[in-house]
């Protein structure tokens, strides 16, 4: 499936920046089942300092925000071409090896509430454990949009019963590793069924099974990533994969705006 997305975030400042620096993963992954037809980054009130390949094989790009600018715009757009694997991704290849992905983090620390999640999974495999895992966050951590934030910790989700999609992907982090998985963050975008619009990314987890490799794990909707979902970076939590981080000085009063597209080519 051919998929054109188009994202643009939109900062406005009552008070003129000092200094701005912004680390960019909004170029998706060139893999075997996903690649990138044409992909252009582009910003109005900064200029594209230099791009990399981070530890996680993220295409970042760093930005600089101009002095005394009180808007910033940033346009991210191109057409992705992706073939169905039902989730499978495949084996790990670096940079960073294995290993990495057990890793705890502020985000994903494993405590009780994760541990009376693992005590309802059942499965005779790897694999079917896993996806019953996903089915027991889903059941006790209801879907609801705005109930956290992208720094609310697994352990705080599972104490409130609801989240979003990155908390349903923190608690499965938790879960997996304990469960003896690697397992990583994915940040993306996903094709809805209902609209082309939308005002945020989407988050799922993968984790390593022997013999298989990476396989996804969409707890929020139930099902292993398709042809809807482009990968676009991977991280122990959030903070490792986050579309946008950074610091800037000055501008306060600051205004965030988001439009997304994804729709089929």
């Amino acid at each position: 499936m051919k998929l054109r997305i188009r994202h643009e975030t939109r900062y406005a400042f009552e008070t003129p920046v000092a200094y701005g620096l912004q680390q960019v993963r909004l170029t998706p992954k060139s893999t075997p089942f996903q690649t990138i037809l044409n992909w252009d980054v582009s910003v109005l009130g900064g200029a594209k300092e230099v791009s990399y390949s981070d530890h996680n094989a993220n295409h970042v790009d760093l930005i600089s925000i101009d002095r005394d600018a009180t808007e910033v715009t940033l346009v991210s757009e191109g057409e992705v071409e992706v073939t169905e694997t039902h989730g499978m991704v495949g084996k790990h290849r670096g940079p960073a090896p294995l290993w990495f992905y057990k890793g705890d983090t502020e985000l994903t620390t494993f405590g009780d509430g994760a541990q009376a999640l693992i005590a309802q999974v059942d499965g005779e495999t790897d694999l079917g454990r896993l996806h019953a895992l996903s089915r027991v966050i889903q059941a006790n951590v209801s879907y609801e949009i705005g109930s956290t934030s992208p720094t609310g910790s697994a352990e705080e989700a599972i104490s409130a019963g609801k989240g979003v999609c990155q908390d349903h992907s923190h608690i499965f982090l938790a879960c997996a590793r304990e469960m003896g998985f690697p397992a990583r963050y994915v940040s993306g975008y996903l094709m809805m069924d209902d609209r082309v619009v939308q005002d945020a990314t989407h988050a799922w987890a993968e984790a390593h099974i022997p013999n298989l490799g990476w396989v996804g794990f969409d707890v929020s909707n139930a099902i292993s990533p398709d042809v809807r979902y482009v990968r676009v970076a991977t991280g122990l939590d959030y903070a490792g994969a986050a579309p946008i981080t950074g610091t800037i000085y000055g501008g306060s009063g600051e205004q965030l705006s988001v439009q997304i597209e994804v729709a089929q080519q």
